[in-house]
């Protein structure tokens, strides 16, 4: 019941699926969760998510065989420790550079005398207010960690981040890494593909799985190909998006244009 199944999927070498869920809303991500995607991104980086709303979100989607996953707006230990608390099992951390945050952001992770994660798990709901007994003993198990790589310095260290214990996976930020390369706005830019393809390779050649966001087909099957073991292949706002555009356009409303640009 508790067992991070996605966590248990990636060691397998099992590809996932998943959805970014940007709307901040609990509806809507339970909504997503009836998809059965394999995992589900609750953005805290780029979409207007605090704390209790992720809880809410959490909620919502727990009936539901979707793993969710938790993106902070920044790897700060506190945070990570109130998103681990309210029950989040995975997060995905953005901006990582070198494998000294990787480290720090594993030690946040994890209790003593592992990591420096504050104990509180009696009165929080990932423990079910002190239902589970064995939690304090299972919950750096649990855990699963996961750090974006989306800048030239990042690709840099990509190998010394890979090496870091406790790092579950690494997820490769297009949007990022392709301003980062000097091609702003254009991930599908030759070097920045040349860039990301040579990543997933030395990734998955480390023994940690690969991940990625991209809302073109091809491009999604072409990263599994390589080796990645889970990609997002789509985003809330821009499946809506479209849909409302489409079925004004269909009334007399101007001509629908899927949303440009990249996937994020």
């Amino acid at each position: 019941m508790y067992e991070n199944k996605f966590k248990a999927a990636l060691a397998a070498k099992q590809q996932q699926i998943g959805l970014w869920l940007s709307l901040a809303n609990a509806y809507s991500a339970e909504l997503c969760a009836t998809a059965d995607f394999d995992w589900l991104l609750l953005d805290g980086e780029h979409a207007p998510n605090d704390l209790r709303g992720t809880l809410e979100q959490l909620q919502a989607v727990a009936p539901y065989r979707s793993h969710p996953i938790v993106r902070p707006v920044t790897g700060d230990p506190a945070l990570i420790k109130q998103l681990l608390d309210i029950g989040a099992q995975t997060l995905l951390v953005p901006m990582v550079d070198d494998a000294e945050q990787a480290r720090r952001l594993v030690s946040a992770m994890h209790y003593p005398p592992q990591g420096i994660r504050g104990v509180g798990s009696a009165v929080a709901r990932v423990s079910r207010w002190g239902m589970r007994s064995d939690y304090l003993d299972v919950a750096n198990d649990e855990v699963c960690l996961l750090v974006q790589v989306e800048s030239r310095k990042a690709l840099d260290n990509l190998d010394a981040i890979c090496a870091v214990e406790g790092v579950d996976g690494v997820f490769i930020g297009p949007a990022d890494l392709s301003a980062s390369l000097g091609h702003r706005g254009n991930p599908g830019h030759p070097e920045v593909q040349a860039a990301i393809e040579d990543a997933i390779r030395r990734i998955v050649a480390s023994g940690k799985a690969a991940g990625s966001l991209v809302s073109d087909d091809k491009l999604a099957r072409r990263y599994l190909e390589l080796g990645c073991s889970f990609v997002a292949v789509g985003l809330d706002v821009r499946i809506l998006a479209s849909g409302v555009r489409a079925l004004r356009a269909q009334f007399g409303g101007p001509p629908a244009a899927a949303p440009q640009g990249p996937a994020y």
